[in-house]
């Protein structure tokens, strides 16, 4: 099932066109694309047996939003594929490297992003939206409490990340529009094998990242057990698994982002998103 936000409301995209929730439910279900996940296991049994094709409507791909515009808590994983360790010259971590990208920072699939200086780089990222409150939950049941998956951008500026010595990575991934996500939230049993996703970005149409979700070093199962055993997750809630191998600042010369560049990100089995970018 693929479930979004059209235009501010909560919507299920079929192969035939675009179905609005809270029309088709007779409001028992409310328009906001984030009351879904409060009661996520009634609304996708209630849209598997009463979404048709006769109730879609053609859209707009142009006004498709956040897939969860304002969720409580939003996570990041810091080097979380083995190839993205050894080009920052970083160790393979023991645990899981949590940062957060604050929700103000959040935007649509295709979006244009204002630069916020000279060092902005690309990651391609699988993101995860948690679907029930999770506490404690062992890894073999992670994927029980995920909503869907969904492609996205930690976009990230360079310089402010890391000008202390107490690096400020959230601070430096969290300007405006620096998490695009989208096109849409697909539910994990639309997927084959949803820890073996094809992923990557290509910029002004060059490739940039390529790798899988196998390569991942903490799949979303164990980071859905490592989160949930130091706070509860909330419906809603989103994490930023992290980025493969091929960003920008490891590159010789490095290479980054700047005015009228094209990024799209892509990730099968969900679609792409697409950001522009200008100067400030």
């Amino acid at each position: 099932m693929r479930v979004g936000n059209l235009s501010g409301r909560l919507t299920v995209f079929t192969d035939a066109g675009a179905v609005d929730v809270e029309k088709v439910s007779g409001g028992r279900f409310s328009a906001d694309p984030r009351s879904a996940y409060e009661q996520w296991d009634a609304f996708t049994a209630w849209a598997a047996e009463a979404v048709s094709a006769a109730d879609a409507v053609p859209y707009a791909i142009e006004d498709l939003g956040a897939p969860s515009p304002r969720p409580a808590q939003v996570f990041g994983i810091g080097v979380n594929y083995r190839a993205h360790a050894a080009e920052a010259d970083m160790s393979t971590p023991e645990f899981p490297v949590v940062f957060t990208k604050f929700p103000t920072s959040i935007t649509g699939p295709f979006s244009e992003v204002v630069l916020s200086g000279p060092r902005v780089d690309w990651e391609a990222e699988l993101v995860v939206v948690v679907g029930k409150p999770a506490r404690n939950v062992p890894a073999e049941r992670g994927w029980d409490y995920v909503a869907g998956l969904t492609v996205g951008q930690d976009i990230s500026d360079r310089t402010e990340q890391m000008k202390n010595q107490m690096p400020q990575w959230s601070l430096g991934k969290s300007f405006p529009g620096y998490s695009p996500m989208g096109p849409w939230l697909v539910t994990p049993d639309e997927f084959a094998d949803p820890d073996d996703l094809d992923l990557g970005c290509a910029l002004n149409g060059v490739e940039m990242q390529r790798s899988a979700t196998s390569d991942l070093l903490f799949p979303v199962p164990a980071l859905i057990a490592e989160l949930s055993a130091k706070l509860p997750l909330l419906p809603g809630d989103v994490i930023f698994t992290g980025t493969p191998g091929g960003i920008g600042a490891t590159r010789k010369p490095p290479v980054f982002l700047k005015e009228g560049d094209e990024l799209v990100t892509t990730i099968e089995g969900i679609g792409e998103i697409k950001q522009r970018f200008r100067s400030a």
